[in-house]
């Protein structure tokens, strides 16, 4: 199976990513119906429409970054990288789809996000993940991703929310 890992960069990878955030939401939702309003509430504060609208702002460089991942010529992934306090950028709304679980595209997106983060002389990449995500957190201890409690951000007393950091330095 062939899997490549490109910058999102035309109108179209923009479209496929639109179309994979809402689909991760909506698995969020299935996974975690207990938070579903605190997942809508998510949505809301992050004003995730806004930012998919105006793309360009939040996730081409020198703003951020995002990935596509495509597996024999059809997208299957994606992941943002975010500029965060401190030196450091976020991982952020990392998603496989199902069909595309067991390949290694997980793998090669985090590994894309770490690259990248190091070329744009970012010190530390942070992540947070919910506590069921069963097939990711393996993954992120895998690549060296360490539990931390953060000062603030995304709910930093929830422990449904699991904080996790990466050193480059």
């Amino acid at each position: 199976m062939s899997v490549i890992i490109e910058p999102v960069r035309t109108e179209a990878q923009r479209a496929e990513i639109r179309t994979m955030v809402w689909e991760f939401f909506d698995v969020l939702k299935s996974r975690y119906p207990e938070m579903v309003a605190e997942i809508d509430e998510y949505i809301a504060k992050q004003n995730i429409q806004h930012q998919l609208a105006d793309f360009e702002a939040y996730f081409i460089p020198p703003h951020g970054e995002c990935f596509l991942a495509m597996l024999e010529g059809a997208p299957v992934g994606m992941v943002m990288i975010r500029p965060a306090s401190d030196g450091g950028c976020e991982l952020n709304r990392m998603y496989v789809r199902e069909a595309a679980r067991g390949h290694g595209v997980g793998r090669m997106l985090c590994q894309a996000v770490i690259e990248e983060a190091r070329k744009l002389s970012y010190a530390t990449v942070f992540l947070g993940a919910l506590y069921r995500h069963v097939e990711a957190l393996p993954l992120y201890r895998s690549l060296g991703f360490c539990e931390y409690q953060p000062q603030g951000g995304y709910r930093p007393d929830d422990k449904r929310v699991i904080h996790m950091r990466l050193d480059l330095t």
